[in-house]
């Protein structure tokens, strides 16, 4: 049966019950924080919370939406946030803070689970406000919303109750009295407005994860990467690393790619000293637990014989004859080692067929200024090349991760929506 149709079947069966659950949350009436408005306190949890990042449409005016969401169930706009007529003109702090807790609208409407209501739902009423006022306090920016593109029920009312009823439960974060104070803050800003498992939560068929603590991984759809488990120390847990090497991935994006690089460009950088402790001591202290990690394709020396002949001509260069990686002139790293490497070593190789195809490319913050990247080979190397060098890095330089043939790397270009 098609999701579409599950969804449709969950939907009339839980809708009744559901609204009913949600018009209970309605009243809700928490007053408004006492605490005088900082408008530099707003602006520094709007950056991470990367607000800009999702409501700013690639060329268009900071904070006046229109990006394009892709979902596996088809496209979603994000909504002007400037205090336009056609953003949050006439919101009040009450409405804002129903958007955040509850995930409804102004006018009643319950936003798509796009929206991380699982993440923002945990914000205190103290910072909602900070942030309403900062957002009020933006240059007003007319871009009327656009129509969701969503196949199906998927954007009918009914269907978000249902969802929300399988999957959302409004609340406060509360603090763990057996935890430290810089515990409870990095788990305070990872799991809410920071919303590392709108990326990192393993999901369902309907979308749907465990809370705001999912951090298992898994794919990001229409963009083809893979957001790598942060409970595997062999994916992308820092279990084992020093509270400064975390520091250094999460303020300076010393080993940043991918969607991760945007992450620290538009939001973890921006970490005070204190906050950026506190993220390194919750994500330090996560529980670990490995990856399934699936079988590869089929051997194949001849195709690892090509992606060897490849590598030598296209990449040693930069990464060394061994994958031992290069220093620059001062000696700091320049381009990263790939011995060793859990990107090129992770269960899905959605993320290194990425980096070969479409090119990385560091941050540039103030503690890495002048990041080395990587060009794009997707005008060189096909699918079958792909595969052959993938497979050469996964199992050579001491790897077994298995190899890729072709086919997985049509797979991938697939659901990344490549051509």
């Amino acid at each position: 049966m098609k999701r579409w149709l599950i969804a449709a079947v969950i939907a009339v069966l839980a809708a009744p019950w559901a609204l009913l659950a949600w018009q209970r949350h309605l009243p809700d009436a928490t007053p408004p924080s006492t605490v005088p408005v900082d408008l530099k306190r707003g602006a520094y949890l709007a950056a991470i919370g990367n607000c800009a990042g999702c409501h700013t449409a690639r060329g268009g005016e900071r904070l006046a939406g229109g990006r394009a969401i892709p979902t596996p169930f088809g496209t979603v706009f994000s909504p002007n946030l400037t205090p336009d007529a056609t953003g949050l003109a006439g919101w009040s702090a009450d409405d804002f803070w129903r958007a955040l807790h509850l995930g409804q609208s102004r006018d009643g409407r319950l936003l798509v689970p796009a929206h991380p209501v699982t993440n923002t739902t945990l914000v205190t009423r103290e910072d909602a406000d900070a942030l309403y006022a900062w957002l009020q306090a933006q240059p007003p920016v007319a871009a009327p919303r656009r129509e969701h593109q969503l196949r199906g029920l998927y954007g009918s009312q009914l269907a978000i109750a249902a969802w929300r009823a399988l999957y959302f439960k409004p609340g406060v974060y509360q603090p763990d009295p057996a935890r430290g104070v810089a515990w409870n803050r990095g788990a305070y800003l990872s799991q809410g407005l920071a919303h590392c498992s709108a990326c990192h939560a393993g999901r369902d068929a309907l979308g749907g994860d465990r809370g705001a603590t999912d951090f298992r991984g898994g794919l990001l759809a229409g963009i083809g990467w893979v957001a790598p488990s942060l409970l595997d120390p062999l994916e992308a847990g820092v279990q084992h690393w020093t509270a400064g090497a975390v520091k250094r991935l999460l303020r300076d994006g010393h080993g940043a790619h991918g969607p991760m690089a945007e992450v620290v460009l538009g939001s973890t950088a921006a970490l005070d000293d204190v906050d950026l402790a506190a993220m390194a001591a919750y994500l330090r202290a996560l529980p670990e637990q490995a990856v399934e990690r699936p079988e590869g394709a089929e051997p194949s020396p001849r195709r690892r014989e090509r992606g060897a002949s490849l590598y030598r001509d296209h990449c040693a260069a930069c990464h060394g004859a061994n994958g031992e990686g290069r220093l620059d002139a001062s000696g700091a790293p320049a381009y990263p080692a790939l011995a060793g490497s859990r990107t090129v070593t992770q269960a899905s190789a959605a993320n290194l067929i990425r980096l070969i195809e479409r090119g990385g490319f560091a941050p540039a913050t103030p503690g890495h200024p002048r990041p080395y990247g990587m060009p794009p080979f997707a005008g060189v190397l096909g699918a079958d090349d792909l595969a052959a060098v993938a497979s050469h890095l996964r199992e050579g330089f001491g790897h077994h991760a298995g190899e890729v043939d072709t086919v997985e790397v049509l797979r991938l270009r697939a659901a990344a929506g490549a051509r």
